[in-house]
C-alpha cells in the first residue's frame, strides 16, 4: 500500500511582512495562490495514488513507497523570484506565478531506481497532463551528488466559476537517494550551508556509494521477481 505523507500548507499571509498585512488585494492574490496551488497538489497526489493501486492490482507490486507534498511559504517565495531577477515580487505576484514552477511541490519516494521512470512515464500519459521541463538528476547528477527526476507538469484545477492551469514540481527518487538529499539537507541547515571542502567530497562519496547499492538492489530484485 502506498503511504502518501499530505501536508496541510502553510497560510502564505502569515509571513507577508506586517506593513503588507493591511493590502487586501494583496492578501486575496494570496489567498488564491494557496487555494490553486494547495488543489494542484490534490489532484497529482490522487492520480499518483491511482496508478500506484492500480499497478499493485495489475502486478502485485506497489513502486511507490511514499510521498509527501508541501506548499512555499510566501518568504521562501518571494525570495526565489528575488533570485530570478523579478522586480518588486510582491506586487508583481502574476509574474512570480508565471515564472516560478515550484510553488506547489510533490516529493514521490520509489521503491527502486527503475520505478522512478515508470511512474513519471504513466503520470505523463495522463490526457490532462501536461509536461512543462523534465531534469534528471538520477542519469546526470549534480556536482555534489545530489539525484533525483524533476518533472514540472501542469494540470486543470476547475474552480465554481473558472478553469485555472497550475504548474506543480514533482520530484520522484528512490528510497537511496532520497535518504542521501534528506541527510544532506539537514547537515548543510544546521550549519547554515557552510560545509567543508572535505565534507563535501565525503557527501559525494556517499551518494556513489548509494548509487550502487541502488544498481545492486534492482538487479537482486529482478533475480527475486
Amino acid at each position: 500500500m502506498t503511504f502518501t505523507q499530505y501536508y496541510k500548507p502553510d497560510d502564505m499571509s502569515a509571513s507577508v511582512p506586517e506593513h503588507l498585512q493591511t493590502d487586501e488585494d494583496l492578501q486575496q492574490q494570496i489567498m488564491d495562490i494557496n487555494l490553486l496551488y494547495s488543489a494542484a497538489i490534490r489532484e497529482v497526489s490522487t492520480k499518483l495514488d491511482v496508478l500506484g493501486d492500480d499497478f499493485r492490482m495489475k502486478h502485485s507490486y506497489v513502486p511507490i513507497h511514499h510521498m509527501q507534498s508541501r506548499l512555499k511559504s510566501f518568504e521562501s517565495l518571494m525570495d526565489k523570484a528575488e533570485r530570478y531577477g523579478i522586480e518588486d515580487p510582491i506586487h508583481n505576484l502574476d509574474t512570480v506565478r508565471a515564472e516560478v514552477f515550484d510553488i506547489a511541490g510533490i516529493r514521490v519516494v520509489c521503491n527502486y531506481r527503475e520505478d522512478i521512470y515508470t511512474m513519471s512515464e504513466l503520470l505523463l500519459k495522463q490526457s490532462d497532463v501536461d509536461l512543462i521541463k523534465i531534469k534528471d538528476y538520477c542519469k546526470n547528477p549534480k556536482p555534489s551528488g545530489y539525484r533525483s527526476l524533476h518533472v514540472v507538469i501542469s494540470i486543470p484545477v476547475f474552480l465554481v466559476n473558472s478553469k485555472t492551469t497550475v504548474p506543480v514540481e514533482i520530484q520522484f527518487r528512490s528510497i537511496a537517494m532520497d535518504t542521501w538529499a534528506s541527510l544532506e539537507h539537514e547537515l548543510k541547515y544546521k550549519n547554515k550551508g557552510a560545509l567543508t571542502e572535505d565534507i563535501q567530497k565525503q557527501l559525494t562519496q556517499c551518494a556513489k556509494t548509494l548509487s550502487d547499492v541502488d544498481e545492486q538492489m534492482e538487479r537482486i530484485r529482478h533475480q527475486v521477481f
